[in-house]
């Protein structure tokens, strides 16, 4: 038999394990399949102990992001060589076939192993490994017959994410401030994404909702420094038509206490709602808009009576009533967990206590009545 040295044996494990938790798989664009492993798509890789933004991959956050149950979330976007998106300043961008968009979620992990909230500490430009623990990764791909939407679970080892088009559901305990939160996470199926990423009733079609102007003019920590996002993705070559980020409209960050309230209260709305609250979009026979261009008025809810609610209204008459929250049915929606009440329908199964305590004091600023 032949003997080698623990040297020799030492160095063919290092290989070995380098070889085991490193991903070096090209970007690809999959035009008709769906790969059963997310490695596949090559828009993230393991390296060094960090989940990385693959090859002309780039990482982007919100100025206010969609909440999802305190997860964390890493996001990236990929485009063939030579493809880019048109701009757009009051709507997603028209991004090219080939398109491929990625959101990572996650937990934090806590100095004493424990899962934490991730929601409030911004999108990353690299994941360590070490301190988070990987959720799924959904993917947004752009093929000629429009937006196809793929979950992918990670599995306990969190070397790989599996392709489950039926969704999935996990339990977590979350530690915020010695306190704990326990939470039903839900994986949606391929269906339930298309309930938030159909944002058009009309068309039907689905299509990315934080890749618009005024969520992604800000900056960004990027490995090699800090950088409007607007004028990243000109220079990777993504984007076409965008003005200077000054003449470009943003959405403010709705935790930033030195904004206006209403700025901040509205820009959460947005982000939140307004995909499917929307002149356009999948709620528009509520009659409640809350996009941007709805003025204050009764089709953002100011005084205006439920045409459908149900159980949703909680008794309650009017969806925002000026300085009275617990007599407004937004709040009471969104402070449920009822299936049949809860809004955002999908996506929680916890109720966000900073932004419904930021909705709250909103509604008690507003002056009027409803008569």
């Amino acid at each position: 038999m032949r003997k080698f040295s623990w040297l020799a044996v030492l160095g063919l494990a290092l290989i070995i394990s380098c070889q085991q938790n490193e991903t070096t798989v090209a970007p690809t664009f999959h035009a008709d399949s769906n790969p059963p492993v997310l490695s596949e798509w090559g828009m993230l890789a393991m390296t060094g102990g960090a989940l990385v933004p693959g090859d002309r991959v780039e990482p982007y956050d919100l100025n206010s992001p969609l909440f999802s149950d305190h997860a964390g979330k890493f996001r990236t976007v990929w485009m063939p060589e030579g493809a880019s998106a048109r701009y757009d300043a009051g709507d997603v961008f028209d991004f090219p076939v080939g398109t491929v968009i990625t959101k990572t979620f996650y937990f934090p992990i806590g100095e004493h192993g424990q899962l934490e909230r991730g929601d409030q500490t911004g999108s990353p430009a690299v994941l360590n490994l070490d301190r988070v623990q990987l959720i799924e990764t959904r993917i947004l791909v752009r093929r000629d017959a429009g937006w196809d939407a793929l979950p992918y679970v990670w599995n306990d080892d969190q070397t790989e994410a599996v392709l489950m088009r039926t969704g999935d559901a996990q339990h977590f305990t979350l530690v915020d401030d010695g306190h704990a939160i326990e939470v039903d996470y839900l994986v949606p199926n391929v269906n339930q994404c298309r309930g938030c990423h159909v944002t058009n009733n009309t068309t039907r079609e689905m299509r990315p909702i934080g890749l618009a102007a005024r969520h992604l003019n800000r900056e960004f920590d990027y490995t090699d420094g800090r950088e409007n996002q607007l004028e990243r993705l000109i220079a990777a070559g993504y984007l076409t038509g965008a003005p200077a980020p000054d003449a470009a409209p943003r959405t403010p960050d709705w935790t930033d206490t030195s904004l206006p309230i209403d700025a901040r209260a509205r820009a959460w709305l947005d982000i939140n709602c307004a995909h499917c609250h929307n002149p356009a979009g999948p709620a528009d026979t509520s009659g409640l808009f809350l996009d941007p261009e709805t003025p204050m008025g009764p089709n953002f809810g100011l005084c205006k009576m439920p045409i459908a609610a149900g159980p949703g209204s909680g008794g309650r008459r009017f969806d925002i009533v000026p300085g009275q929250p617990d007599e407004s049915i937004l709040i009471y929606r969104l402070e449920s967990l009822r299936p049949d009440v809860m809004m955002p329908e999908l996506g929680r199964s916890v109720v966000h206590e900073e932004s419904t305590a930021l909705i709250r004091d909103w509604v008690s600023s507003l002056d009027g009545d409803c008569g």
